[in-house]
């Protein structure tokens, strides 16, 4: 129910091109760029955080799992 609550809120085709006029209209052609390396440095370093804790946590699980198995 929620989700179908937030899909009415989410722009649609003409409301993105409106959106998209503002950012350059406020920001100009030259810093968009920027912004957008920017934007993708920051995914990057999301994704990498993500994958080392999931990494921690697989290692913390062997290292629970390895007693159990070494006592059979």
């Amino acid at each position: 129910m929620t989700n179908l609550i937030l899909l009415g809120f989410l722009p649609s085709g003409s409301e993105w091109i409106i959106i998209l006029l503002v950012i350059l209209l406020l920001f100009g052609g030259k810093k968009i760029p920027e912004l957008m390396r920017g934007l993708g440095k920051g995914v990057k370093s999301f994704k990498e955080g993500v994958n080392e804790a999931k990494d921690e946590i697989n290692k913390a699980k062997d290292e629970i799992d390895k007693p159990e198995e070494e006592k059979k």
